[in-house]
């Protein structure tokens, strides 16, 4: 699994428009179950994913076509881990 890592560089240019084409664009991603989670951090500061892409270059295929991060407005890392406990509502996100 991995975890996304955003941060906006330019909070003030986020536009609500921008937003939606972010969440238009993750949308399939979400569907296709290779994303898990996501939203946006308390205060605004960026946001987090939590992706079941099988490669981080698939992840990074993805993220490189986001239009938050072709907007240049935001800056990420992602951070590979091996879930190994879960709560019972999430054990299928167990390997």
């Amino acid at each position: 699994m991995f975890l996304v890592d955003m941060n906006f560089s330019q909070i003030e240019k986020i536009t609500p428009e921008l937003t939606d084409q972010h969440r238009a664009h993750l949308a399939k991603e979400y569907n296709n179950g290779n994303l898990v989670f996501g939203g946006r951090k308390v205060p605004r500061t960026g946001g987090i994913i939590l992706s079941r892409h099988e490669t981080k270059d698939q992840l990074e295929q993805v993220l490189q076509s986001d239009p938050f991060i072709k907007s240049g407005l935001i800056n990420y890392s992602i951070t590979q881990f091996e879930p190994v406990m879960a709560s019972t509502a999430f054990q299928s996100l167990l390997n």
